[in-house]
């Protein structure tokens, strides 16, 4: 296919290998340049909603997930003193039936080996690891890329860039925003344990909530059921980067005392020996710096805190409707970059306050705390997940 035909992707994450392949799709030669040696599964679990699995099955990725997605019968939010049920959101076939495509608990290597076993069988997308895109230049004939791998530097000319390349994003940099992501005062720990170690109301197809002061913990099975994902996120000051830092159990149990936390969710958090932990962080300001053929995806314009369970979710978006804006046959692929740029902004906002909101919300303690908990017994599941009709039935078209 002709070189006026490739397109760059810095970054071979969720976001930036879905893009190779809705690019691939549209017509287009893609290089993706992963910094990484080899791709691995960090992150553990990954819930996905149908605004994001509608576009997997799209790309043909249902029949590679199905075997180790599992769809949760729904969403148990539960006070984490009293350990009772506030509220119970069906999910399942109800929502499926009601937004058209399903939700899927994965395990974050499950999906990615899906993406890129999909890449593979595609002639036109070029996976170069231990590639780093370090810098480029836009002139009149597109963009040449300044990339580094073992061998040292080399250049690559193309019409145009995707920044892919996450929350500490080069590429955002290289546009001129050289603002920092914003801290938000909480750490998240992750966690995995075989379904056998755990009760069997916690090995069944249910994403349990558990509501708590300044902190909350969430689990779910995923692997075909066979492991159980253990997410817990505490109010803290830690605030390195990186996603994989080694967590101190003991460290983590002082956040879940007897006093604020029933013996169930104490008990499921003291099992794991081994917890990794990231801080979190998002921007004040997300968006899209604009300059020429260059733009930006997933975490590297929007990140997202997981209090809605989004992240992936919007960088899939982002990946459909940019190959949209960039349907060949076209000349200059700036214009179609600003379509897409103006085309998500308003939703990916929205997205972003919601789960800040929600962040919030979780942690309450207190009065504020208890008046939660009446309305959402109030509101009940079906309604609860009607406020969200806007977020799971969004469709590319």
């Amino acid at each position: 296919m002709a070189s006026s035909r490739t397109i760059l992707i810095a970054g071979a994450g969720i976001g930036g290998l879905t893009a190779a392949l809705t690019l691939a799709r549209s017509g287009y030669r893609v290089v993706v340049a992963e910094q990484a040696e080899k791709l691995t599964d960090a992150g553990a679990g990954i819930q996905l909603s149908p605004n994001a699995t509608r576009i997997l099955q799209s790309l043909g990725l249902a029949e590679r997930l199905t075997a180790s997605a599992v769809v949760p019968d729904g969403l148990s939010i539960r006070s984490a003193g009293s350990g009772a049920e506030i509220a119970y959101m069906p999910i399942g076939q109800a929502m499926e039936f009601r937004y058209g495509a399903p939700y899927w608990m994965l395990h974050r290597g499950d999906l990615q080996a899906a993406l890129v076993e999909a890449v593979a069988e595609q002639p036109d997308v070029v996976v170069r690891l231990g590639t780093r895109v370090e810098d480029f230049a836009i002139h009149a004939k597109g963009i040449t890329a300044q990339l580094r791998d073992a061998r040292g530097t080399s250049e690559e000319r193309v019409p145009a860039l995707v920044g892919a390349d996450g929350l500490w994003s080069t590429t955002r940099t290289r546009l001129g925003d050289t603002s920092k992501p914003d801290f938000r005062d909480r750490t998240a720990w992750r966690a995995l344990l075989p379904a056998s170690a755990v009760s069997e109301a916690f090995r069944r197809p249910v994403t349990r909530l558990w509501l708590g002061p300044n902190a909350h913990l969430v689990h779910y099975p995923v692997r075909g059921g066979t492991l159980i994902n253990i997410v817990a996120i505490v109010a803290d000051r830690w605030k390195s980067p990186g996603w994989t830092a080694p967590g101190a159990r003991d460290q983590l149990l002082r956040h879940f005392t007897p006093e604020r936390w029933a013996k169930p969710a104490r008990d499921l958090v003291a099992t794991p020996e081994s917890w990794v932990k990231w801080a979190l962080f998002d921007r004040i300001e997300p968006g899209f710096p604009s300059l020429g053929p260059v733009t930006l995806l997933g975490d590297a314009a929007h990140p997202m805190l997981p209090f809605l369970a989004q992240g992936a979710a919007t960088a899939i978006e982002d990946a459909e409707i940019l190959a949209r804006c960039l349907t060949l046959p076209v000349a200059d692929p700036e214009p179609g970059m600003r379509r897409y740029e103006a085309m998500r902004g308003a939703r990916v906002r929205r997205v972003q306050q919601e789960a800040r909101a929600n962040s919030r919300t979780y942690h309450m303690s207190g009065p504020a705390a208890l008046a939660r908990n009446l309305a959402m017994r109030l509101m009940g599941g079906d309604r609860l997940r009607a406020r969200y009709d806007w977020l799971y039935d969004w469709r590319p078209d």
